[in-house]
């Protein structure tokens, strides 16, 4: 079995048998062409990178799905359409002590938590609303300005949803995003965002309607070209073989057909053709690159480890239950030069 086979089995076997609380260690960037492999280790909510190109640590907290639903007297005449998903996750389970808990005070543990391990940033990845309300927005901005850290942010579906509200899934992301979430992108693109972390760079793409825009491929495209180690942030993880409809971007049957989940949330179907040409396109660059690290997402509120052309795509566990993910980059040396130095995977 040769390695990228046996990445794939072996990361197969672990989110089919609950075991992603166990170690998980691979390869990144197994095929002959990449420039420079590095490799990626997974210990419960703890994720490293390694690669040659990295020279320092380098550190953040992502959290996804909070799913807060503060509001107050301004969002009254938007309760026709925020009502349901304002009692969607008033109560949840916390994910490891299985107490009874709230979105607002995972929010601010993990914000704490930050805090007090001296992460350098905050990436929130989408979904920390369950409707653009004006005070969760606010009490949100409070929340992270108190830790004096800075944060990065890309939106989740949502986020600047309302339910039921007429306009299409592209044109509501614009308004919303512009007219309530403003703030929480501190004046950064709203549909993609760089963020450098040393020697490597985080790239952040809004892909919340499940597509990508051609501004978007074509930004990921330029990057590429600046030779820079890269690990990608998306609310919405890409489509992996064998996964559901809900690792929709770029998943081929992902078309009006098959949605089951547009009158539930009250908004128009997927497309009825399918993806388009871009997004399939962006899909199948992010997997032949040479200088994608990783990929980062949320949305499916269940953790999850996939390696596609010995790119690792991991997902976190929702951040309404106490989930987060501690990423560390980090040299190359620190495998090399310590105690597994002679080990190798078939």
């Amino acid at each position: 079995m040769d390695r990228k086979s046996f990445l794939r089995s072996t990361t197969a076997l672990l989110a089919g048998s609950g075991l992603l609380r166990q170690p998980v260690w691979g390869s990144i960037q197994a095929h002959d062409k990449a420039p420079g492999a590095g490799s990626f280790s997974l210990d419960g909510t703890r994720l490293r990178f390694y690669h040659p190109a990295l020279r320092q640590r380098e550190s953040f907290l992502m959290l996804a799905d909070t799913h807060l639903f503060r509001d107050d007297a301004r969002g009254e005449r938007f309760q026709a359409y925020s009502g349901r998903m304002a009692k969607a996750y008033n109560r949840t389970q916390h994910f490891l002590t299985r107490e009874e808990t709230h979105p607002e005070a995972c929010f601010r543990d993990s914000l704490e938590y930050a805090v007090r391990k001296g992460f350098s940033k905050c990436a929130l990845v989408g979904d920390i609303l369950s409707f653009p309300s004006e005070a969760g927005v606010e009490w949100t901005m409070q929340q992270l300005a108190s830790t004096g850290i800075p944060h990065i942010y890309t939106a989740g579906n949502h986020d600047w949803h309302y339910e039921g509200m007429e306009g299409s899934s592209g044109d509501l992301r614009r308004d919303w995003c512009r007219d309530r979430l403003a703030p929480l992108y501190k004046g950064n693109h709203p549909l993609m965002h760089l963020e450098p972390m040393g020697d490597a760079d985080l790239l952040l793409f809004d892909n919340s309607t499940y597509e990508i825009l051609p501004e978007q491929l074509d930004f990921f495209h330029e990057r590429e070209r600046k030779g820079r180690p890269m690990i990608l942030l998306l609310h919405i993880p890409l489509y992996v073989p064998g996964r559901s409809l809900g690792f929709g971007c770029g998943h081929p049957d992902w078309k009006a057909a098959n949605d089951r989940s547009w009158q539930l949330e009250r908004r128009q179907p997927w497309r009825s053709e399918g993806h388009t040409y871009t997004t399939m396109a962006f899909h199948r660059a992010v997997f032949r690159s040479e200088r994608v690290m990783g990929i980062l997402a949320g949305h499916i509120h269940s953790p999850s480890v996939d390696v596609v052309e010995g790119i690792p795509q991991i997902v976190t566990e929702a951040n309404a239950r106490g989930a987060h993910l501690e990423v560390e980059l980090l040299p190359l040396s620190a495998v090399l030069e310590g105690p597994i130095k002679s080990q190798r995977l078939p």
